[in-house]
């Protein structure tokens, strides 16, 4: 699987779990294959499975909605889901199906090579930070076998409860300055660029261990405050107190 087209038509006529069989259609994933941005959802729901097609029912219109909020667009980004193929009635995957789906996502990952993969939820989410509520990381940038990811709640949970819907509005707003920080990380240096001193090594913590990229950025110091005036001195008799030779008289 060298493209983004094969792998769509090795997932079109895959048969390694048992999803496929109550499929209208598979889902593999769609988008630019140099999209910087990759999404990565739970898997296709009705609306999917009818066209073949990620994110095209309510949760995916929220989707494109909250694009649109960050001056983008899907035609910008990568959009993919864990499981390729409908659950039936929409239940959660079990992991045997995820497992036969993550040659394909891994895959994806490798060709697209993009600067931020934003998880959608729980399940795309434990790929990534096994063990961990995606309320608690939610929001956080985090850097995971050299990949930065970005969690984010289901775009669906934000059509059940308000509350979640705002919190998904504030991440979402973060994503174009994580890309704008990400771009410059990217960048070659300058051959005319100043010689500085050498800086830490990115992964300064244990590579098992996820981080956030703004842990690893230190905030400017606030400039210091000016030094009060000294006090008038007091009036007393001066005394012979004559500075060394090459000193200089402090008062």
């Amino acid at each position: 699987m060298d493209t983004l087209a094969e792998i769509a038509r090795v997932v079109n006529a895959c048969t390694d779990c048992q999803l496929h069989a109550g499929r209208t259609n598979a889902v593999p994933g769609e988008g630019p294959d140099a999209a910087e941005l990759l999404f990565i959802g739970e898997g296709p729901g009705f609306h999917e499975d009818r066209q073949g097609r990620p994110f095209v029912g309510p949760a995916g219109n929220f989707l494109e909605d909250l694009l649109q909020s960050i001056g983008m667009t899907r035609d910008q980004v990568y959009i993919a889901n864990m499981v390729k193929c409908r659950p039936p009635d929409n239940r959660d995957p079990v992991p045997s199906e995820i497992a036969a789906c993550s040659k394909y996502l891994d895959r994806q990952i490798e060709l697209l090579d993009p600067l931020l993969i934003v998880t959608l939820g729980r399940f795309s989410t434990a790929r990534f930070i096994p063990g961990q509520s995606i309320s608690r990381v939610r929001g956080r940038l985090r850097r995971v076998n050299g990949r930065h990811v970005f969690p984010i709640m289901h775009p669906a949970a934000g059509l059940r409860r308000q509350e979640m819907r705002a919190a998904i509005e504030e991440d979402f707003a973060k994503i174009p300055g994580l890309l704008d920080v990400l771009r410059i990380q990217s960048e070659p240096a300058s051959e005319n660029a100043q010689v500085r001193e050498p800086m830490a090594p990115f992964d300064a913590v244990p590579a098992d261990r996820p981080h956030s990229l703004w842990d690893m950025l230190e905030a400017p110091e606030p400039p210091a405050a000016p030094p009060p005036p000294d006090p008038p001195a007091a009036e007393e008799p001066e005394e012979p107190n004559e500075p060394l030779p090459g000193q200089q008289r402090l008062f």
